[in-house]
């Protein structure tokens, strides 16, 4: 069954873009169709076990909720104005995240694939340079490690140049 754009908006606005629970990847890209899309980019972050040579066991993101939503939307709604969206959806966890779990998704949909895998790039880059999330790396001896979703200072020397 083909659902109206009408009833696309809804689903995609009763997203919320922060989650403490497991992100269903399969059921919102279920949502994530459009009669007029003939491309759907899904980007999943997903936890890897292992960073700059330690064993990881978990991770931990801590987040500034009414920022991160605030942006979040800012970020969705300029992504818009660049392309042809039909759909546009972004979920990012909060609290502790397992080996394999995804750890933020981004969807898009447009008419052709160019601007759904360029419009993906742009939400997911913005996502993780600007957004107040921050990600501690609990390591399997014992240590861990906070850090934004950016380590772009590290390159740059500033944290407030981006590369991306």
């Amino acid at each position: 069954m083909t659902q109206s754009a009408s009833s696309l908006q809804v689903v995609e606005d009763n997203i919320p873009y922060l989650s403490d629970k497991p992100l269903q990847v399969v059921e919102l890209l279920a949502a994530s169709h459009h009669p007029a899309c003939g491309a759907v980019v899904l980007f999943s972050g997903e936890v890897r076990d292992n960073s700059n040579g330690q064993t990881v066991e978990y991770l931990e993101y801590e987040v500034h909720d009414s920022m991160a939503n605030k942006m979040i939307a800012e970020i969705i709604a300029e992504a818009k104005k660049k392309w042809p969206l039909n759909i546009a959806v972004a979920q990012h966890r909060s609290g502790k995240v397992a080996i394999g779990e995804s750890a933020v998704v981004v969807i898009t949909a447009t008419p052709h694939r160019k601007e759904a895998y360029e419009a993906n790039q742009y939400i997911i880059n913005r996502i993780k340079h600007e957004v107040p999330i921050w990600k501690c790396e609990y390591f399997t001896d014992g240590t861990k490690e906070w850090g934004g979703n950016c380590n772009c200072h590290k390159i740059t020397g500033d944290v407030n140049v981006h590369v991306y």
